[in-house]
Order: C-alpha cells, then sequence, then structure tokens
C-alpha cells in the first residue's frame, strides 16, 4: 500500500477459527479498522469467547451477526470495504450468502472467500475433500459472474497442522516422531508450508494491493518449498538421529480415504494431492491468473522449514 494512504477496513467471518484469528490479529496489528462476525454460539465456546475477549481488548469491533441471518450479514458487510472469509469446511457452500449480502450492501471494495489452501482448480484428488474444492470453484465463478472485486488466497500447507510431526499426516497433533515415520508415496513430491502467521501477513498485505485485484495470490517462500524426504533428512541431522520410514503406497491410500470418517478422510484426500501428487508446487504461476507473495512483499520476513523445525527439539 501507498505511504500516507488510508488503510482498508476489515471485517472477517470465520474469525475465531483455525486460519480466522490469526488474520484478524495480522489486520489489526497492521492498522486497519477490523471486525469480527460473531455468531451467540461463538460466545457460549470458552475458548472462543476468551479469544473474542482478546480481540476487542486489541481494538476488534465484535459484530453479531449470522451467515443465515441475511439482514444481520448485510448491516456488518456494509460500510466495510474488505470482507474475508475464513470458514470453516462445513460452511463453504453458504458462502454463497456472503456474496448475496455483498450485492445487497454494495461499495465492497473486494472479497477474499474462505480458501487457505492448495489452488482447488489446479489439484488432482478424490474422495470428500474433492466436492469441497468443487463447491469453491463454483464459489469463484459466483464471484466473478457478480462482478465482485475478489482475491483468492492460496497459502498452500499450514505449516503449524504438519511440520510438528515432520510431515507425518498419520499422527497430526503428537508431535515429532521419535523412531518411526510414515511417508505417502514415495516421499519425492515438493510440498509448500507456511506458517499460519505468515500467511495471515501476506493476506492482509495483498487487501489494498492493485496487483492481486482478481488475482490470485500464491505463497511459496522458497525456503518452503521442500519434499517430505528433505523434509526427514533435514530433522535427522537436528536430532542426529535416523527415523524407520513405513511407506504407505498410493492405491492404499485411496483405499484409507474410502474407509475414513470425517475429518481424518478430508486430511487423507489433501495429503494424496500434496504429498503424493505435488499439487502445489507443480505449476508455474502465470501473470494472466497469478502472483507470487514473497516476490510482492519482499520485506516480510517469513519462518522458514528449518526455523520452525528448531523449535521442536
Amino acid at each position: 500500500m501507498e505511504p500516507g494512504k488510508e488503510r482498508s477496513s476489515v471485517l472477517v467471518i470465520g474469525g475465531t477459527g483455525h486460519i480466522g484469528k490469526h488474520i484478524v490479529a495480522a489486520s489489526i496489528r497492521l492498522g486497519h479498522s477490523t471486525s469480527v462476525l460473531v455468531r451467540d454460539a461463538t460466545q457460549s465456546d470458552p475458548a472462543k469467547a476468551q479469544l473474542l475477549k482478546n480481540f476487542a481488548e486489541s481494538g476488534v469491533a465484535l459484530i453479531k451477526g449470522d451467515l443465515f441471518n441475511h439482514e444481520s450479514l448485510v448491516k456488518a458487510i456494509k460500510g466495510t470495504d474488505i470482507i474475508i472469509s475464513a470458514v470453516g469446511p462445513r460452511q463453504l457452500a453458504e458462502q454463497t450468502r456472503i456474496v448475496t449480502a455483498i450485492k445487497d450492501a454494495g461499495d465492497v471494495k473486494r472479497f477474499l472467500p474462505s480458501e487457505f489452501g492448495s489452488d482447488v482448480e489446479r489439484v488432482h484428488t478424490v474422495g470428500p475433500v474433492a466436492s469441497l474444492y468443487a463447491k469453491k470453484v463454483d464459489l469463484r465463478r459466483l464471484i466473478e459472474a457478480e462482478g465482485i472485486p475478489h482475491t483468492y488466497v492460496c497459502c498452500n500447507g499450514f505449516a503449524e497442522t504438519y511440520l510438528p510431526s515432520i510431515g507425518d499426516v498419520t499422527t497430526v497433533g503428537a508431535g515429532p516422531p521419535s523412531s518411526k515415520i510414515t511417508v505417502l508415496g514415495d516421499g519425492d513430491a515438493k510440498v509448500v508450508f507456511v506458517m499460519e502467521e505468515d500467511i495471515a501477513v501476506y493476506t492482509i498485505r495483498a487487501i489494498d494491493d492493485p496487483r492481486t485485484l482478481n488475482k490470485i495470490l500464491y505463497m511459496r517462500p522458497p525456503a518452503n518449498i521442500i519434499s517430505h524426504n528433505e523434509l526427514i533428512l533435514m530433522w535427522e541431522r537436528k536430532v542426529g538421529k535416523t527415523l524407520q520410514i513405513s511407506r504407505i503406497l498410493e492405491v492404499d491410500l485411496l483405499e484409507w480415504i474410502k474407509e475414513a470418517a470425517f475429518p481424518l478422510n478430508i486430511l487423507l484426500s489433501i495429503a494424496l494431492s500434496i504429498f503424493v501428487r505435488g499439487d502445489q508446487a507443480n505449476f508455474e504461476i502465470e501473470p494472466s491468473f497469478g502472483v507470487e507473495a514473497t516476490e510482492l512483499y519482499p520485506d516480510v520476513k517469513y519462518t522458514t522449514v528449518d526455523e520452525y523445525l528448531n523449535r521442536l527439539l
């Protein structure tokens, strides 16, 4: 954004979620007038209630509203420049309600729908996540058909989801492996890992940038494009230990996806795309449709994979 130029106001829908809370924090930290849409049910959750309290103390406006209450949604959106949706998988299809509310509210400068993953039009996956991605594609077409200014954020892999287990998706949340690790496929596909805090900063930097208007904002930090095999080797060197690798072939992973329940089936479907088929980094970003965050904002100091692994020691 140009020096001295007034910063846009921001409304975050899904602001207490995994990525949403980071986006809210980055927005207020970077000087934007920031508000969060708050459902009654959210305030009844102790953890989220505390998060909302922290938001309010940092200057975030808490606006009562609901995706399923059109009047409240329009009221929250009206007068706000930037609408960022960070809703979870179960609410992706409901974002059409946001589009309708934006049209009725008018004067929105830009809408960022809930993407925050791989580019849904350049992935090769199956199962439940394929249907979720199809909903995102449908929403893109609706946004474009309605002429709503937009930016689609494709941040690729959440570092805080995958790196604590050193990329072992079968033990997400369990911490680094002590002796054994599971690798999907041959482990050679390039994966992109980005810290959630960095995703949020790049996202907020982009909202007033004309270079990202009606484009896909990709996040591919050069130091964080790494295969699972390379990631394991990096960790082994740090801990001075060789891990025993167990490999799951693609054919077996496909069967597992069919049998798994929610949310494991979602995680495995995503893992197929990024860890086996390499869908995050196997295409060129063409200026006609996309831009890359670290090239646009070289002044942002992102956390490298190497630095993140040091935190786990």
